[in-house]
């Protein structure tokens, strides 16, 4: 028997740092080290906070709901002390500790409970082989999601993340592009169940390693005496740092600097109604209600604003075509594109009267592919409708086809003798004399027609 717990950090999603109003930025679009700092997020001598990030609070409560969580009205600041080179201040600043109250506490999500979510100040990027210490991630607010040990194996823990990212996608609190990183306490029967907590595992993947390689450390290792552990991936195996910690060893007193936070139940109430269904609710009611194939559906809600643009959709337009044009055709420009639904500002209302048009036989699937591509933000896809209509008209195709057979012999020949791409060729030409606005299948009906002797 094994259990396992997590405690998840994740980056809020916010413009400024949690006590100061330099830039909480991360990853690539940081150029150069110790270039969003200030005295305040440095920890110089007299600097003293600014009031909370308002925003970072609100992103903070959302989470908590979104987990099920009981939102806490009063919360208090606290120092959590340890000498470590990445804390500037000699301590951190946390809504965590035996004299706080979290933002959210006894939540439950995918049948694991949620002991707390609090939020808390990020330190500093120490490089231990190096000496030196990058301030721009110091005073970034960061959330800690706390878990019951009620996972009994990786796998488990694996399949709870990955639901766990999308969830929280749903609600935008958290920013996607620095991940998340988990320490991860584990401990088995054998050992009467002290626990073992390895420390910043970043990424999944790693995660899942890292309880593999420890259940499988501890059953020929039995542990005595808990303790805390650092994971290296390249050796694929953990070593211990120190012993483990218990909350007295942080000296937690209140920050005399921070005044109480109080969030009344008006502004709990009207976060509540920002909250959208999970991911799991969504995919249940498109599943029973709107009768959708679990694979296509799955798809569909691992993002927010495409399951919100499909839900919109389906109102006008039925669920094979909003299907098929949502997670083939939009994808295939997003993935292009390489940007993200929320980047291109599509409108329901303007992707259903796309949609629409191909439904009532206006418009081509070649020529829309076409428009939607060359999409203009928050525009109607048609413009010009008599420019884009397509040509239905049997014998306005039948003389672009009587002039593709005259200028193609070569796959005209090819067709005849089996081949049978070079009638994707011979109808591609056609499309391309009208500019797309040809009735596909009728074209290919009528060239079939004309090559049969």
């Amino acid at each position: 028997m094994v259990k396992i717990g997590l405690e998840i950090h994740g980056y809020i999603d916010t413009n400024e740092k949690l006590f100061c109003t330099c830039q909480a930025t991360h990853g690539a679009k940081l150029t150069k080290p110790n270039i969003n700092i200030c005295p305040i997020c440095t920890g110089q001598p007299g600097a003293k906070p600014m009031t909370p990030n308002s925003s970072a609070i609100t992103k903070a409560i959302q989470v908590a709901l979104i987990l099920g969580c009981e939102i806490n009205k009063n919360l208090a600041w606290q120092r959590k002390h340890y000498s470590w080179p990445d804390l500037p201040k000699g301590y951190q600043n946390t809504l965590s500790g035996p004299h706080a109250s979290p933002i959210g506490e006894n939540g439950k999500f995918q049948k694991i409970k949620i002991k707390e979510c609090h939020l808390e100040e990020d330190p500093a990027a120490w490089n231990p082989k190096t000496g030196e210490i990058d301030y721009n991630r110091s005073g970034i607010p960061l959330i800690e999601i706390v878990t019951e040990p009620e996972f009994n194996n990786s796998e488990q823990v694996e399949q709870w993340l990955k639901e766990l990212l999308v969830t929280l996608g749903y609600v935008k609190a958290i920013n996607k592009t620095s991940g998340i990183k988990a320490d991860v306490n584990i401990s088995v029967k054998e050992s009467n169940y002290t626990k073992i907590e390895i420390k910043n595992v970043n990424s999944i993947k790693n995660i899942k390693d890292v309880i593999d390689i420890e259940i499988a450390r501890q059953k020929k290792e039995i542990p005595k005496e808990q303790e805390t552990r650092a994971y290296d991936p390249i050796k694929r195996a953990t070593k211990k740092m120190r012993s483990k910690e218990d909350a007295q060893d942080y000296r937690f007193i209140s920050d005399p600097d921070l005044p109480q936070i109080e969030i009344s139940q008006q502004r709990i109430n009207a976060l509540k109604k920002t909250i959208p269904e999970t991911p799991s609710k969504k995919l249940e009611k498109l599943i029973k209600k709107h009768k959708i194939p679990k694979n296509s559906a799955e798809i569909l809600t691992k993002n927010i604003d495409v399951v919100e643009l499909f839900e919109k959709t389906l109102e006008k337009i039925k669920p094979k075509l909003a299907i098929r044009w949502i997670s083939e055709e939009l994808f295939s420009v997003l993935n292009y594109n390489k940007k993200m639904i929320h980047e291109i500002n599509i409108e329901a209302k303007h992707f259903i009267e796309l949609l629409t048009h191909i439904e009532k036989g206006v418009l081509s699937e070649p020529k829309a592919r076409e428009i939607l591509r060359s999409w203009k933000e928050k525009s109607s896809p048609i413009g010009n409708l008599k420019e884009h209509s397509q040509i239905s008209d049997k014998k306005e195709i039948e003389k672009v086809a009587e002039q593709v057979i005259k200028e193609n012999p070569k796959p005209i020949e090819d067709y005849k003798t089996g081949q049978m791409g070079a009638m994707n060729f011979l109808i591609g030409k056609v499309m391309e004399a009208t500019n797309k606005r040809a009735d596909y299948n009728l074209a290919k009906k009528i060239l079939e027609e004309k090559l049969k002797d």
